[in-house]
């Protein structure tokens, strides 16, 4: 009986002792708030794989100047190379056996989607997915607050510039078989249809796809002047190459996966020059700007600064400065503001509040602003809907063709 009493009263005294010191929320300690991540370091998207060691460097920064509210942030990612089996089982070993406060961005649509009814069930907050799927939002997610902006938004901006700026009249779109690349073909075709116009060419690519013939002889038999390309930068790469071979140069185009320039000029041995893509970052200030007002934007000397004191100070000596790293801060920095508002007394609950009062918060990927969550309304968590377009220069630089353009929500047909 004495022992009975005396486990009771320890437990007691435990539960007490922890809550004191700040223990009361899972992944929240008096001195740390773990942060989870997936990533693909390997395989078919490895190139993406900067957005994770972005954020990794930057939550170094944050600790290396103190913190938030006397924590430090722990971040916690693995490598899924873009597979969306290996995401779910990183996510729950890391959940379950060391106990995640939040998760952060992650790279992949298919690998989101793999995860995210987990996540929402068990009430965990998800902030900046690195994808630009409709699904973050529809329906929306109490725990899930959207950063990219859509991919249908993208195809619409793209498609709609091909049309009434460039007078091209067949458009294409080579597209990856998941959300990411179907939503791509959607977008695209919702604004040929605005146009009395019909797609040139729908051309599916499999991840595993390696020999690009069939889909380029696809597009050059549809005669088509304009493709659109919603696949990896692997893919890009090939598409490119083997198009060339056959002396076959259309407008080249892509979505905001595919805008770090050096990266893919790099990668496509400069056959990158001159393709138009969607934007939402920063990442070539020095670029030609060609006088568009946007691009003075005083978020440039913010990026300027994150150069000298985050990538140059804490990123590993052989990481590239450029667009996907940068992204890695830009889709955490609503989270990073959010626990910031939440206090020192941290929990899930009140970093959903804070978020959802968030409104025009200017990080590096745009304006964004949340509302109360509403189950009946996307834009609730959708973060933000503005883009503008820019070119590859030969050098990788950018050329800045249109201003911020807000993009229209499409929603899901029944």
């Amino acid at each position: 009986m004495k022992n009975t009493l005396w486990t009771v009263l320890l437990g007691a005294l435990l539960v007490l002792g922890f809550a004191s010191a700040g223990y009361s929320e899972v992944g929240v300690t008096d001195t740390e708030i773990h942060i989870g991540q997936w990533s693909p370091q390997t395989g078919p998207a490895a190139p993406w794989g900067a957005v994770a060691r972005g954020t990794d460097a930057y939550f170094k920064w944050i600790n290396a100047n103190g913190g938030i509210h006397g924590r430090k942030l722990v971040h916690h990612y693995f490598d899924d190379a873009y597979n969306p089996a290996k995401t779910i089982a990183g996510v729950k070993q890391l959940q379950e056996q060391t106990g995640m406060f939040a998760w952060a961005s992650g790279v992949g649509t298919a690998c989101g989607l793999a995860v995210r009814d987990y996540l929402m069930e068990n009430k965990i907050p998800w902030v900046g997915p690195s994808s630009g799927s409709r699904h973050w939002v529809t329906p929306p997610q109490k725990y899930l607050f959207n950063v990219y902006p859509l991919y249908l938004g993208d195809a619409q901006v793209l498609t709609e510039y091909a049309i009434t700026k460039m007078g091209k009249t067949k458009i294409a779109v080579v597209y990856q078989e998941d959300d990411y690349g179907k939503q791509g073909l959607e977008g695209t075709e919702y604004v040929l249809k605005k146009h009395g116009m019909e797609l040139a060419a729908g051309v599916p690519v499999s991840l595993s796809d390696t020999d690009m013939r069939p889909h380029a002889m696809r597009l050059r038999q549809a005669d088509a002047d304009a493709v659109l390309l919603f696949v990896t930068p692997g893919h890009v790469a090939r598409v490119l190459g083997t198009a060339k071979a056959m002396n076959y140069e259309p407008q080249w185009m892509s979505t905001t996966t595919c805008g770090d320039f050096p990266l893919m000029i790099a990668i496509t041995k400069g056959l990158y020059e001159g393709v138009i893509t969607a934007s939402f970052g920063l990442a070539q200030p020095t670029g030609n700007v060609g006088g568009v007002e946007h691009i003075n934007d005083p978020r440039l000397e913010r990026l300027a600064k994150f150069k000298t004191e985050i990538f140059d100070e804490f990123a590993a000596p052989d990481e590239r400065w450029g667009y996907t790293f940068n992204a890695g801060i830009g889709f955490v920095e609503p989270l990073v503001e959010g626990i910031r508002r939440a206090g020192r007394d941290l929990t899930r609950e009140k970093l959903v509040k804070e978020l959802e009062k968030m409104k025009d918060f200017k990080g590096l990927l745009g304006r964004i602003s949340y509302g109360p969550y509403d189950p009946e309304d996307p834009l609730c968590r959708i973060g933000q809907q503005e883009i503008f377009l820019q070119q590859c220069t030969a050098d990788g630089g950018s050329k800045i063709l249109t201003d911020w353009q807000t993009t229209e929500f499409i929603p899901m047909s029944e």
